[in-house]
C-alpha cells in the first residue's frame, strides 16, 4: 500500500459533532484532552486555508451546541454547518454529504464525537465511496473504552486510516520551517503543551 501525504492543498476536514453535551457522554478520554485536541485540528486547518466542514445532531436537545470556539476559529464553516435534524451517517444527510462531496478533495480527515456513532459511519461510507480517509482517534471518544476500540477497529478494517492528532498535524504541516509550520507550531502544538 503506497503512502501518499495529507496536505492543506489535498485535504479536507470534516468536525463531526463536537457538542458540549455529546462531548460530556464521552468516557473513553478525557474530556480536555479531547476538546484540545478537536481545537488544534481546527486552527491547524484554519492556518492551512483547508475546507472545514461542521455539522451538529439535534442542537436544541441533550446534544448541545457546537463547542463556541469552533466559531471563533473558523466562523465561516461554523455559519455555514450543517444541523442535522437526527440522521446518525452524516453522509446519509443530504446537505452534509453535498458539502463533502462539493469540496472536490478525495482526501479526508475525520473527527467526531462519539466515534462509535458519529464517526464510524461517515467514516466507512466515504472509504465505501473512494476516499482516503484519515479518522482521528484522539480528537474524538466514546462512551466506554471498548465502544472506542470496536468502533475503530471496525473502521480500520474497512480502510480507513486511523491516527493521531499529533500525527495528521505533522503530517499536514510537513516543515516545520515553512511559514504556516512555524505558525503551527507557535499558535498550536506550543499552547498545547504548555496548557
Amino acid at each position: 500500500m503506497s503512502f501518499t501525504r495529507f496536505t492543506g492543498d489535498t485535504a479536507a476536514m470534516l468536525l463531526i459533532d463536537h457538542q458540549v453535551g455529546t462531548m460530556g457522554w464521552v468516557q473513553s478520554i478525557p474530556f480536555a484532552d479531547m476538546k484540545r485536541n478537536a481545537l488544534m485540528l481546527a486552527n491547524t486547518a484554519r492556518i492551512l486555508n483547508m475546507p472545514v466542514v461542521l455539522t451538529s445532531s439535534m442542537e436544541e436537545y441533550a446534544q448541545g451546541p457546537l463547542l463556541s470556539e469552533l466559531e471563533s476559529i473558523l466562523p465561516q464553516a461554523f455559519a455555514e454547518r450543517i444541523k442535522r435534524a437526527g440522521i446518525v451517517n452524516a453522509m446519509e444527510d443530504p446537505q452534509f454529504a453535498a458539502a463533502v462531496t462539493g469540496l472536490s478533495r478525495r482526501k479526508i480527515i475525520i473527527a467526531g464525537v462519539t466515534n462509535d456513532v458519529c464517526t464510524v459511519y461517515p467514516a466507512l461510507t466515504l472509504v465505501s465511496m473512494g476516499y482516503d480517509v484519515q479518522v482521528v482517534a484522539d480528537a474524538g471518544g466514546s462512551p466506554s473504552v471498548i465502544g472506542d476500540d470496536m468502533s475503530l477497529r471496525r473502521m480500520e478494517k474497512a480502510g480507513v486510516t486511523l491516527t493521531s492528532t499529533n500525527q495528521v498535524i505533522a503530517e499536514l504541516a510537513g516543515d516545520w520551517s515553512t511559514a504556516a509550520g512555524m505558525e503551527i507550531v507557535q499558535q498550536v502544538i506550543m499552547p498545547a503543551l504548555q496548557g
